[in-house]
């Protein structure tokens, strides 16, 4: 075979990855590879798109806080009170569950009911699952138990609260404020944007997801059996988990990177002062016993967490978090979904930080020298083989 169909080959079975450097007022691409699309060859880019996973979760903690910041949002009210229904955890059904606890993974909810409610189902009915709950810990308690369902529920009031479909209110407060052409669940973005998609792949090759043709999806969403994607009859605040709050943003590494910056600002310009310390502010820290992470397991992976931020590198009992290796004390948010694994990571005493994602990635795949996968420790040396420049 020539040398040129070998590395044609070569680039096409290479996990698709993208890594982008930032610091408080601009960014740098370091590492482009891989093939976004390995039947069309096209390249993964800085610009192409990605099912960042549940790094969504913090740029929905962002709209949340601007609406805190407008008065319509309130972390420590009872989220009762914007449902119009009591939500309560049956075996403490007299403690109220807050925003804060949302956030935060304390709200005592689990995904053991699951958490993908499609159009055509209610969260009330889901949340309605005895098996949604942890009946040992209360709402609240120094317990944390990673749960995607929280995000399905934070939308939901977010709905409530603006009359607005998630997708839609997404775009108002954080992905048109900051010129990011990204969204949830394919929704409202173009076909354009689904042309330069990244496929996400599996280790062994399959196809995990948005294998799009460089068309758009014939329902953003997922829909009961035998029903209609019928979007025009849905009234908001029914079912916030229609558009994958807690994993389904659609964005590239440079718009990423972008948010980065806000965080690295310290929300200046976007959010106050009051609302980003609340954001970051660890709500909770791992003792070595008292919580669980997305596969039930206190494996020393979260460590400190925020509202729907994650502080790594403060080191503490049990603790394996430090990414980077270098002692330094990070905010941010992982992703892990279809075989990617992604990270939005700020040292917010240089305002400085990476935004990646590789693709590929085995669901066993080994640990490096953290609780991180070494794939994740290989990209991070790559995109930061020195330490950072001076600002």
């Amino acid at each position: 075979m020539p040398i040129s169909a070998l590395l044609l080959a070569a680039a096409l079975t290479t996990p698709a990855g993208v890594a982008v450097r930032f610091d408080r007022h601009h960014a740098e691409t370091v590492v482009q590879e891989g093939a976004a699309d390995r039947a069309s060859g096209r390249p993964a880019t800085a610009v192409s798109p990605v099912r960042i996973a549940s790094i969504s979760k913090l740029v929905v903690a962002l709209g949340v806080m601007r609406l805190v910041d407008g008065g319509r949002l309130d972390l420590d009210r009872d989220v009762s009170d914007y449902l119009g229904w009591p939500l309560r955890n049956p075996a403490f059904p007299d403690t109220p569950i807050t925003l804060r606890l949302l956030l935060s993974h304390r709200s005592s909810l689990t995904d053991d009911a699951g958490y993908v409610i499609p159009l055509g189902e209610s969260l009330r009915t889901r949340v309605a699952d005895p098996r949604a709950w942890d009946k040992a810990h209360a709402p609240g308690s120094n317990w944390f138990h990673y749960t995607n369902l929280n995000f399905p529920v934070v939308a939901t009031v977010m709905e409530k609260a603006t009359g607005v479909r998630f997708d839609l209110l997404m775009q108002r407060l954080v992905l048109r404020p900051l010129h990011l052409q990204a969204c949830y669940n394919w929704s409202p973005c173009t076909v354009q944007d689904a042309a330069r998609a990244v496929v996400l792949y599996r280790a062994n090759g399959e196809i995990a997801k948005d294998d799009l043709h460089g068309t758009l999806p014939t329902c953003p969403v997922e829909v009961v059996p035998g029903g209609s994607c019928d979007l025009a009859a849905y009234r908001p605040g029914e079912n916030g988990a229609l558009f994958s709050p807690q994993g389904g943003l659609r964005i590239s590494m440079a718009d990423l990177a972008r948010i980065g910056e806000v965080l690295a600002r310290g929300g200046h310009g976007f959010i106050s002062p009051h609302a980003f310390a609340e954001m970051v502010r660890p709500y909770w820290r791992f003792d070595g016993t008292n919580g669980l992470g997305e596969n039930g397991e206190g494996d020393g992976f979260f460590c400190a967490y925020g509202l729907a931020v994650q502080t790594i590198g403060l080191g503490g009992k049990g603790c394996h978090d430090d990414l980077f290796g270098d002692g330094k004390v990070r905010i941010g948010h992982p992703g892990d979904a279809y075989g990617l694994k992604s990270g939005l990571w700020v040292d917010p005493a240089r305002g400085q930080g990476l935004a990646f994602f590789t693709t590929a990635v085995d669901d066993d795949a080994p640990k490096g020298h953290s609780a991180f996968t070494a794939r994740e420790e290989a990209m991070v040396a790559r995109a930061l083989p020195q330490p950072y420049p001076r600002p």
